[in-house]
């Protein structure tokens, strides 16, 4: 058994922005487990909001064992999570990328995909929505219209003149809106901008306040919003679900933030027996990392896949997101594959 760590920076197609900073490229760290002639990838982005640098991640997964490391291959990933949760200190990005590569793995030995290795049906009629990012009115409108034949957009907000972006957006596409505060609202615009919103096509709100806003805030946008609110920073990990349950109607899992395809498989699994929302969601990372997320997407209601779509170039195949629909490739595990002889052209310098 060997375990692989590649870094590569990822130029995008357009600089994105966020409530919290603009980025013009992408830092992602990837897992290739090898075994038996098999192999596995996971990937995981570096992400300063949350203090996650390649370094610290490599350095992690470079503090394993050959015994952890022999565990991986010889334990179902879903009865080893707690013991690569433990040995990883925690650092749920680096365990995020492991997990990922182990259910890979173990979907190639098995000569299935992830999902069927799970039990499930592919959900044919999911679709993932484009991303906006705040930029002007003219610019985002640019963005959008260069991306034309999507059924959903979802856009960035978290700006003083979010309304007249959503109006201005609404005259160039009937698609559907998602919208994204990014933790930039109040209680008060919250509330009001989700009435005015629902007029304007909009089909739901994800994370308007910020994680440490106070639950009566909470509790007030969950009763007064005219439209769903679905959870982003307030749902990182599993035991976040029950404060998300009590002031959300949906959760958006990202399995950086969880710890990868088993705690995130466990997180949607309890939302929808909670009669909740299930979104997945991405960085802008590779078609590694998308791949692995598109695994979860039986158990979804909503998908936001498109983060290699914001790439320019990587050296990366697998799941593709075509105008909303998701594409999957012939083959076990995630379908995902790494062109090595690609990566020095990706290197971080």
């Amino acid at each position: 058994m060997k375990m692989l760590l590649h870094t590569m920076r990822l130029p995008l197609k357009d600089p994105f922005t966020i409530a919290r900073g603009t980025i013009t490229f992408q830092d992602c760290l990837v897992v290739e487990l090898q075994d038996q002639g098999f192999v596995g990838f996971g990937e995981v982005t570096a992400n300063d909001f949350y203090g996650h640098t390649l370094e610290a991640m490599t350095q992690a997964l470079q503090s394993l064992t050959e015994d952890h490391l022999q565990q991986v291959v010889d334990t179902p990933p879903e009865t080893n999570w707690p013991n690569l949760a433990q040995q990883l200190a925690g650092d749920m990005f680096a365990v995020s990328a492991l997990d990922m590569a182990a259910q890979d793995l173990w979907a190639r030995k098995a000569q299935q995909s992830v999902w069927q290795r799970w039990g499930f049906e592919w959900n044919s009629g999911l679709h993932s929505s484009f991303t906006i990012g705040i930029d002007t009115t003219k610019e985002m409108i640019r963005k959008l219209n260069a991306e034309p034949g999507w059924p959903i957009y979802k856009i960035k907000l978290g700006t003083d003149h979010d309304l007249a972006i959503v109006q201005s957006l609404r005259e160039h596409t009937d698609a559907v809106f998602r919208v994204d505060a990014n933790c930039g609202w109040t209680v008060e615009q919250t509330i009001e901008n989700s009435h005015q919103l629902k007029d304007l096509g909009v089909q739901y709100i994800e994370q308007p306040l910020p994680r440490e806003a106070n639950p009566e805030d909470k509790r007030a946008i969950f009763q007064q919003s005219a439209l769903p609110l679905i959870a982003d920073e307030d749902c990182q990990r599993v035991e976040d679900l029950e404060s998300c349950f009590q002031h959300f109607h949906g959760i958006n899992v990202k399995l950086c933030k969880c710890g990868g395809l088993t705690p995130g498989k466990q997180m949607l699994e309890a939302a929808r027996a909670a009669g909740k929302m299930t979104m997945i969601g991405c960085m802008v990372e590779s078609a590694i990392g998308i791949s692995g997320a598109a695994q979860l997407a039986p158990l979804l209601d909503f998908a936001d896949l498109d983060g290699n779509n914001l790439v320019r170039s990587s050296p990366t195949t697998g799941v593709s997101v075509q105008q909303g629909e998701l594409k999957n490739v012939d083959g076990p595990g995630t379908g995902a594959k790494l062109f090595v002889d690609q990566l020095p052209d990706y290197l971080i310098r």
